[in-house]
C-alpha cells in the first residue's frame, strides 16, 4: 500500500453519473487501505462511503438554484470555503488532490499553490458548454499535474496532450451484480426507459412527446431531481396535461438505486440534444448494455463511440424525433432483431472491467 494520503474534492454530491464514478474509485482505494478525506456536499451516493473507517468527510451544504445568479453565488462560496479549507494539509507529506469534475477550482488552486499533486478526474465536455466552463477547463489544464478523460472524443478538444490519458468509466461490481440481463423476457415487457435531468437539453419533454406518440408501450422517466422541482418544471412548460393524460408513462424522481429499472426495461434511450449539450461518455447507456438492453443515443459524443449502429443500439439525434419513435417501433416488433441486438449490448458492456479501471485510475492518482 502506497504512503500517499488523498484528498478528494467533489461539489455537488448527488446521484448522478460523476459522482458514481467517483463513489466507485474511492471504494476501490478504501478496499486497498488507502486513507481519503472527501470533501463534498452531503446526501448523495458518496455518502454511502461513510462506513469505512479510513475515509474522513468534510461536508458542506449545496445545493441548485432556479436562479442562476444564486447557483453562482452560492457556488462561489464553496470554492472559497473549500480554497481556504484545503491549507489545513499544507504540512502533511505525500498528499495528492483528486479533483473530481472541472468544478472544484478553488481547492486544484490551493494545491498548486501550496506544491501538492493535483490530479483531474474530467468528466464534461467544457468545450461544447458556455464561456464559465471553458474558463474551468483553461485554469484545469494550466493546475493538473495529469488530466483523466473519459474518452478520446472528449480529450481530443483539449489543447494540452502531456499528462492526459484516456480511461473509460466502468460500472461496480456491486451494481452489475444486482442486474439480470434477460433478453426473452426483456422484449415482452415492451418498456422504453430513459434516465435523465431537468435540463432543457437532456430531452425530458421530447421522451414525453414520444409517449405520448407511441402509446402501445410503456414509458418510464427516471429524473434526478425532486419531486417537487418535478411538478414546477412540467407546470412551468406546459407538461402536466400530457403526462397527465398519458397512462403509459410514468414519472419517478431521484433514486438511490436504478438497478430496479434496468431489470423492467426492454430497451433504454438518451436523448442529450448534441446542439446544446454532448456527453462525454455515457454511463446509462454502458449500465443499459451491462443489463442487456439496446440502447439509443445520439450521433456525438463518447457515448456514440459506444454504440455500432444496428449492433447494440441506434445512433440517432433528437432533433429527429420521428426516426427515435420509429427505431424503437422496430426494436419492440421484431423479437429476432431485439434479442440479437440485446446480446450484442451484454457483450460489448463485459469489455468494462471496474477491478482494471480502479487499478489504473489508482496508479495515475498516486502516480
Amino acid at each position: 500500500m502506497s504512503g500517499k494520503k488523498l484528498v478528494c474534492f467533489h461539489l455537488f454530491n448527488d446521484y448522478s453519473g460523476s459522482p458514481k464514478v467517483l463513489k466507485m474509485v474511492l471504494e476501490g482505494m478504501l478496499r486497498k487501505g488507502y486513507r481519503i478525506d472527501l470533501v463534498s456536499s452531503k446526501g448523495g451516493v458518496l455518502d454511502e462511503l461513510l462506513s469505512y473507517e479510513n475515509l474522513h468527510k468534510h461536508t458542506y451544504p449545496y445545493r441548485f438554484s432556479n436562479n442562476p445568479a444564486m447557483t453562482m453565488l452560492r457556488y462561489c462560496a464553496v470554492q472559497l470555503y473549500t480554497f481556504l479549507l484545503a491549507f489545513r494539509w499544507l504540512f502533511q507529506k505525500d498528499v495528492v488532490f483528486y479533483i473530481n469534475t472541472l468544478l472544484p477550482v478553488g481547492p486544484a488552486l490551493a494545491g498548486r499553490l501550496m506544491g501538492k499533486r493535483v490530479v483531474y478526474h474530467y468528466h464534461e465536455n467544457a468545450f461544447v458548454k458556455g464561456a464559465f466552463y471553458k474558463t474551468l477547463a483553461f485554469l484545469m489544464q494550466k493546475l493538473a499535474h495529469e488530466i483523466i478523460c473519459v474518452s478520446a472524443y472528449q480529450a481530443s478538444f483539449l489543447q494540452r496532450k502531456k499528462g492526459v490519458t484516456v480511461i473509460p468509466n466502468a460500472l461496480p461490481k456491486e451494481f452489475t451484480d444486482r442486474l439480470h440481463p434477460n433478453p426473452e423476457t426483456a422484449f415482452e415487457r415492451k418498456t422504453v426507459l430513459m434516465l435523465s435531468s431537468l435540463k432543457e437539453y437532456k430531452g425530458t419533454r421530447e421522451f414525453i412527446e414520444l409517449a405520448e406518440k407511441l402509446p402501445q408501450y410503456k414509458f418510464v422517466l427516471v429524473i434526478n431531481d425532486t419531486e417537487e422541482n418535478i411538478n414546477n418544471y412540467l407546470a412551468a412548460n406546459k407538461l402536466h396535461d400530457l403526462t397527465r393524460g398519458g397512462i403509459n408513462l410514468t414519472i419517478y424522481p431521484r433514486q438511490a438505486d436504478v438497478t430496479s429499472f434496468y431489470n423492467t426495461a426492454t430497451i433504454v434511450i438518451v436523448l442529450t440534444n448534441s446542439r446544446q449539450a454532448v456527453e462525454t461518455f455515457g454511463l446509462t447507456a454502458l449500465e443499459a448494455m451491462s443489463a442487456g438492453l439496446p440502447v439509443i443515443v445520439p450521433t456525438q459524443g463518447g457515448i456514440a463511440e459506444m454504440v455500432k449502429d444496428g449492433n447494440n443500439g441506434y445512433k440517432i439525434d433528437v432533433q429527429e424525433l420521428d426516426a427515435v419513435g420509429k427505431h424503437i417501433c422496430v426494436l419492440l416488433d421484431n423479437k429476432e432483431l431485439y434479442i440479437r441486438m440485446a446480446n450484442n449490448a451484454l457483450l460489448f458492456s463485459a469489455g468494462f472491467d471496474s477491478e482494471k479501471v480502479v487499478t489504473k485510475l489508482t496508479q495515475i492518482i498516486t502516480d
